[in-house]
């Protein structure tokens, strides 16, 4: 089974815009999403007008900042200040990467916990490790969906899990664990890494790397989750991290790229900031 992340956002979004359809009446106003956007790289850009799009669909309303990448880091850490202190801001999401000389953990840490959206804030992926309310990350957020929609059991499950970094590798694995799989992380220094890939009956790939994942490495029956979002270099195109066509045959789900975890991403950015909106109605 080919997973849709497409068709599944899309369903998600469909119930958030009844939600939020309801909140004028409720609350006297929508949810607010404030992104700033840095510089024009094409990826960042991208992501953003997905955001914006997707949050006219939900009836948030969204805000884009942007700025240009010779900001210095003290101009973009007072935007930031003037967002934490506007009761009509509930989520702040500044799109990474940011230019060299800006401090990203700096900048990360400077936003308001609970108008944090991308769950990046170290208090928030403090408490997710410790087991507490938290915003969760939109991309392993997105994934739980995924392996959940299609109804794939996680419990008892061995899940492998490519690439370690702070956005992807780390939180999925802890949101695996959480949900009772038992969990390896791979990396650059594993030794063997297709003897240990073979053995997942869950395997997310986040290393950024197109095509990565052969056939080879993967055993019959599979769940594969691919993160990556990379040009194939061959054709230019979008690919993902698994070498899709030569995957499928073995797996028993797959996603594909585009069209897989990407739209769960942003979907769970919008679910992320009706969430913060409502906690702070709720003070």
């Amino acid at each position: 089974m080919v997973i849709s992340g497409k068709d599944l956002a899309q369903s998600l979004k469909a119930k958030m815009a009844e939600q939020v359809a309801t909140f004028p009446a409720k609350y006297g106003r929508v949810p607010h999403l404030v992104v700033i956007l840095v510089g024009e790289d094409p990826g960042s850009v991208s992501y953003v007008t997905g955001k914006a799009r997707a949050a006219e669909e939900v009836g948030i309303r969204n805000t884009t900042i942007r700025r240009s990448a010779e900001i210095g880091e003290g101009e973009l850490l007072e935007i930031i200040a003037q967002l934490n202190a506007d009761p009509d801001v509930d989520g702040i999401l500044v799109q990474l990467p940011l230019p060299r000389h800006i401090d990203e953990d700096r900048v990360i840490a400077a936003i308001d916990k609970g108008k944090d959206v991308d769950g990046f804030h170290p208090l928030n992926v403090a408490a997710l490790w410790q087991k507490q309310p938290c915003t969760l990350p939109c991309t392993p957020k997105g994934i739980i969906r995924l392996l959940e929609g299609a109804g794939v059991e996680i419990a008892g499950r061995k899940a492998v899990v490519i690439g370690r970094s702070n956005i992807v590798g780390l939180p999925v694995a802890k949101l695996l664990l959480d949900r009772n799989a038992t969990v390896t992380v791979t990396h650059s220094r594993t030794r063997d890494l297709p003897q240990v890939t073979r053995e997942a009956e869950i395997l997310v790939v986040a290393i950024g790397r197109p095509r990565f994942v052969t056939a080879d490495m993967v055993g019959e029956g599979a769940v594969v989750i691919d993160v990556g979002v990379n040009r194939d270099p061959d054709t230019g195109k979008l690919c993902g991290d698994v070498d899709f066509a030569a995957v499928e045959p073995k797996a028993s789900v797959i996603t594909k790229v585009p069209g897989g975890v990407g739209p769960m991403t942003i979907c769970c950015l919008m679910e992320n900031t009706i969430e913060a909106f409502l906690r702070r109605q709720e003070r």
